[in-house]
């Protein structure tokens, strides 16, 4: 701490402060053997290295001391705990910015904040740099820039700016003020220069020199640049002063005395301090104790200058040695915090080669990642000198897992803009078709692109809920139209039902009159008055039903053929299927007849099959009956064949028409 040892006072008495016997030269140093010589190299190696050890805590404590010298402000720093700030997220950096630019000592935040800072930008162009590759990725177009808000970041910025603007108007006070002071130690240390005159009053000028002191006391802060030199440059005119004190030794000794009391009460604190388990407190208030030793008492007496200093210099050590190990004992818990990341980054670097072939899938991985990221944030500091190697590799798996993600979304992105072009060119079919007024016609088709758009996958977010308008607005503004055509027929509908109803009893009293020409011309009379009067509602369709009976009761009494009757119902449900527009029943009647068109024909051929088998045998003969059977089954199966493909031609014929 002290630029000179033992207190700077070697030549207090007027003598230096190592004294030779005259008897003694170089040439009068005997070395027995070249053992002793080794000895005594070993032994002056040893006592350096104690005292570089002593020195470095000295100029520890010295620097520190030299800083707050400067700006007394610094002090207060130690009541606030320095947090490890890269544990904390965005939010929580911003809310301890703001809490700590409300302290009204700036510099005695200055190193959090800095620190806050620090751990704000490593998390924030970290953050920028991922959207940024997912945004290039998204967006092949070169002309499209970047550009990504994050309102945190304002807060931040608004916070340090206030932070900076009260530091600089502080900079600017302390830089007026420290040269005051400087310019006012300077003019005391030129006074006690003049001090030493024989001439005047000893009384008088040991007055002077104790106001001198005590100017000096609160002369202030001077730069941490002229700190070393300043004091010193006052310590050797304060010695001088001592030495010229030798003319009255009682007032001397009587200062002496009392500065050794002052140190003494000093070492016996530093004594409770080295036993104390707050390492970092007992730091603090030694390099308070240091600064009073240096700066606000004198020296003490050449017989006791080296013992009390030594001793105040090795109770120094200890409390330096104390906080060293400290300092281990958190370089291995960064140490553990490296392993912690190095897993971390590990885990990472596996999820950026582990494939998954869906969104679901990957929102997953993504999850794990934004949970091993919060991990490595939150796992504290690392050895200093792995810091940034430790931070790169943690950006490049992050980078690499987010590239390997784009990847896989860029290929999506591909197959959205498909679904895109699909999707518009269905709007603008809709958009075509809102106005027509052909219902029958136009509502198929209407339901019909209603179906592929559900069937076609998702298209790109910026435009789905504008292209779902359009086609939704287009389809509601025909649907809207139809149902007002609806409402319009349905009088219409309940007026054919109730002409229908009332016909039927004119059916039920219908008779035949043995006439087959007459009969058959009578009932193709009835189903044409039917049909005109045209479709009913669709909760009373029953009613066709019963007509259907009566003419199945009708048909039953004329010697028709079985096809020509089985035709004339066919023909007539068609043409209530056909009325009704309901192309789904009439489609399901079409894969009907086809499957019993199949199933027909497969029965004729196993039919002819097994006459094959009969005619075959050495007892055909005997079989003739039953190959008698069976033909007269193929030749009821080939006449239903007829039917049913006589059916199908006319539904053919109808989609034709």
């Amino acid at each position: 701490m002290l630029e000179e040892k033992n207190d700077n006072l070697h030549e207090a008495d007027g003598k230096s402060g190592i004294e030779i016997n005259d008897s003694v030269t170089n040439e009068a140093i005997e070395i027995s053997d070249s053992e002793t010589l080794t000895e005594d190299l070993v032994s002056e190696t040893e006592l350096e290295q104690q005292e570089n050890a002593h020195q470095e805590a000295l100029d520890v404590i010295t620097n520190s001391n030299a800083a707050e010298g400067e700006d007394e402000t610094l002090k207060e720093r130690h009541d606030i705990p320095m947090q490890d700030y890269n544990t904390f997220s965005l939010d929580a950096l911003v809310d301890e910015l703001k809490k700590l630019v409300n302290i009204d000592k700036v510099m005695s935040v200055k190193d959090h904040i800095e620190e806050i800072k620090k751990a704000f930008l490593l998390q924030y162009n970290h953050l920028i740099e991922e959207k940024k590759e997912e945004f290039l990725a998204s967006n092949p177009d070169p002309n499209e820039e970047f550009e990504y808000h994050l309102p945190l970041k304002s807060k931040f910025d608004e916070y340090y700016n206030v932070f900076r603007e009260k530091r600089n108007a502080h900079f600017k006070h302390l830089q007026t003020n420290l040269k005051t002071n400087l310019d006012a130690r300077l003019a005391i240390v030129e006074e006690l220069k003049e001090l030493i005159n024989p001439q005047e009053n000893i009384k008088d000028t040991l007055k002077h020199f104790n106001e001198l002191r005590e100017r000096w006391k609160n002369a202030g802060a001077i730069p941490k640049d002229k700190y070393n030199h300043v004091w010193n440059n006052y310590h050797f005119h304060v010695e001088n002063f001592y030495d010229y004190l030798h003319l009255d030794r009682e007032a001397r000794d009587l200062d002496f005395k009392h500065n050794l009391e002052l140190k003494q009460k000093i070492i016996a604190r530093v004594e409770e301090l080295v036993n104390d388990t707050d390492v970092s407190k007992s730091f603090r208030e030694l390099q308070d104790l240091h600064r009073i030793w240096k700066e606000e008492i004198g020296p003490v007496s050449k017989e006791h200058r080296d013992v009390i200093w030594n001793q105040f210099s090795e109770l120094t050590k200890k409390i330096h040695d104390k906080r060293e190990l400290l300092f281990e004992s958190q370089r291995a818990n960064e140490q553990k915090n490296l392993e912690v990341k190095k897993e971390i980054i590990a885990k990472i670097e596996a999820l950026g080669s582990e494939k998954v072939n869906s969104h679901s899938q990957w929102l997953v991985q993504i999850q794990k990642v934004e949970d091993l990221r919060n991990e490595f944030f939150a796992a504290g500091k690392v050895p200093s000198e792995v810091n940034e190697e430790t931070w790169a590799a943690f950006k490049t798996a992050v980078r690499n897992f987010n590239a390997f993600k784009n990847s896989f979304y860029k290929d999506i992105k591909k197959d959205q803009n498909d679904n895109l072009n699909k999707k518009l060119a269905l709007v603008a079919k809709a958009k075509e078709l809102q106005e027509s007024t052909d219902f029958q016609a136009t509502t198929p088709v209407m339901k019909q692109i209603q179906e592929e758009w559900k069937q076609i996958g998702h298209v790109p977010k910026k435009y789905s809920d504008k292209i779902w308008k359009e086609f939704k607005d287009a389809c509601n503004h025909y649907f809207d139209k139809l149902k007002e055509h609806k409402s319009e027929e349905n009088s219409d509908e309940v007026a054919a039902f109730d002409n229908k109803k009332t016909y039927l009893d004119t059916l039920r009293a219908f008779q035949l009159t043995g006439d087959h020409k007459t009969d058959l011309d009578a009932i193709k009379a009835h189903i044409e008055t039917w049909k005109g009067f045209g479709k009913v509602p669709f909760s009373r369709r029953h009613i066709e039903g019963k007509f259907n009976k009566i003419l199945d009761a009708l048909f039953e009494k004329l010697s028709l053929s079985k096809k020509e009757s089985e035709m004339m119902r066919f023909a007539n449900r068609i043409d209530s299927l056909t009325d009704s527009n309901d192309t789904r029943k009439l489609d399901n009647e079409k894969i009907f007849i086809m499957r019993k068109i199949e199933e027909v024909q497969n029965e004729i051929f196993q039919l002819e099959n097994n006459i094959q088998f009969f005619t075959n045998t050495k007892n055909a003969k005997k079989e003739n009956s039953i190959v008698t059977e069976v033909r007269k089954n193929i030749a009821i199966h080939k006449e239903s064949l007829e039917v049913w493909k006589d059916k199908l031609k006319q539904l053919r014929n109808l989609g034709q028409e």
